[in-house]
């Protein structure tokens, strides 16, 4: 997979969590609006590879998981993020509510106002995640 096709992923994966919560299915809703966020971060890790380049095994490990937290790191984006959303800032809380993501989420149940809220942080058109991070890639 390449850089295109991380971004490519996580636009239809937030549209697909869009659609399963108009539909109700919050459980889905919640764990496909999740993975696009993880796509999303690893379309800026691809940003970050030169081609020809023989990738840092270390590096690489740290960039297969499903962790948000480690990705953002993987990503290099911390600092901005701690830059862009100091504490008690709304985009500060939507990574907040993102980070508690977890690929696991796909075995548990998700009301709906768990799905809603995880939606509105990754989506929301000035402090949402998502556009944070499509800045970014």
């Amino acid at each position: 997979m390449n850089r295109g096709d991380f971004q490519t992923i996580a636009d239809i994966r937030i549209a697909e969590a869009q659609s399963l919560l108009a539909a109700g299915f919050f459980d889905g809703a919640y764990y496909l609006a999740g993975y696009s966020v993880e796509c999303a971060l690893k379309a800026c890790i691809a940003r970050l590879t030169n081609q020809h380049d023989f990738p840092d095994k270390e590096f690489a490990q740290e960039c297969y998981t499903h962790a948000i937290e480690r990705l953002v790191k993987a990503a290099g984006l911390t600092a901005q993020r701690n830059a862009d959303a100091p504490p008690g800032s709304d985009l500060s809380d939507n990574w907040s509510t993102v980070k508690d993501w977890k690929e696991s989420s796909r075995y548990e149940g998700n009301t709906e106002l768990k799905a809603k809220a995880l939606i509105e942080a990754i989506t929301h058109a000035t402090n949402g995640v998502l556009p944070w991070i499509k800045a970014r890639w």
